[in-house]
């Protein structure tokens, strides 16, 4: 995953979550956030049943203190909701809005017919989208309840989740690399600095990951940055996108941010 990675995310949650639980959290979240990037929509909604069947016994586990990797979805947050047991997640309200949301993914995947697809049920993008969502909002708030570090840090990784995966550029050790061969410059270091998020890129990254002549790299910042575009901004020696680059990524750029 790009952005702030898969393990980094992973020390920070475990503990205080369970090592295995919070990885297979992290999975299905990624699974689905890349199933809906490439508009394979019936995977994301089951994606979205599994991923809140492992929020909730996450939950589970730190409202009661017990630990299981089977429990099942209703049990778990049966004992969640129960205003008559002992509960460790305070405020209570934090819990019991997830579980709310918990049980909507739930319950409109089974419901549309995504776990048993019938000759009348057809996966589409509206649903999917409202699945995704949900899918992000928990992981925020899982984030924010139970990262174990410094609250910017959080701040900073919610801010991140809420980008999508890019799928078209690939990590080789030390080196990032766009795998289409179908960008223009402009649209390349565009790729680029989204992969970046908030961390951006300096000149001399920029330069070692586009595989273009340095006069080309040079013009398409320059014409980024201008002010008919303002789609990139230097923020001390890293470049970044605007919420108009971000924008012109999502509504302009979303299929070619796919392996061809």
């Amino acid at each position: 995953m790009g952005l702030i990675e898969k393990r980094t995310m992973l020390a920070a949650l475990s503990p205080p979550l369970d090592h295995l639980l919070a990885t297979q959290l992290l999975d299905e979240f990624i699974s689905a956030e890349r199933r809906f990037i490439q508009r394979d929509w019936e995977p994301a909604e089951l994606d979205g049943g599994q991923f809140a069947e492992i929020a909730a016994r996450i939950l589970y586990h730190r409202d009661s203190n017990n630990l299981s990797h089977t429990k099942d979805f209703a049990d778990c947050l049966k004992y969640v909701e129960d205003d008559k047991l002992n509960h460790l997640i305070i405020p209570r309200h934090d819990a019991l809005h997830i579980t709310r949301i918990l049980r909507n993914i739930y319950k409109f995947r089974s419901q549309r017919g995504a776990v048993h697809i019938s000759p009348s049920y057809q996966a589409n993008h509206m649903d999917s989208k409202f699945i995704i969502e949900a899918v992000r909002w928990v992981m925020n708030e899982i984030l924010r309840i139970f990262w174990n570090g410094d609250r910017e840090r959080v701040a900073k990784a919610i801010r991140e989740l809420l980008q999508f995966d890019v799928p078209c550029v690939g990590v080789f050790e030390d080196v990032i690399l766009v795998q289409r061969t179908d960008l223009t410059a402009d649209e390349e270091i565009l790729v680029l600095l989204h992969f970046g998020g908030e961390q951006g890129f300096s000149r001399a990254q920029l330069g070692k990951f586009a595989k273009r002549p340095a006069s080309s790299i040079s013009d398409s910042i320059k014409k980024l940055l201008a002010s008919d575009l303002r789609q990139i901004v230097l923020v001390g020696d890293k470049y970044r996108l605007t919420d108009l680059g971000s924008r012109r990524v999502r509504e302009q750029l979303a299929g070619k941010l796919l392996l061809q």
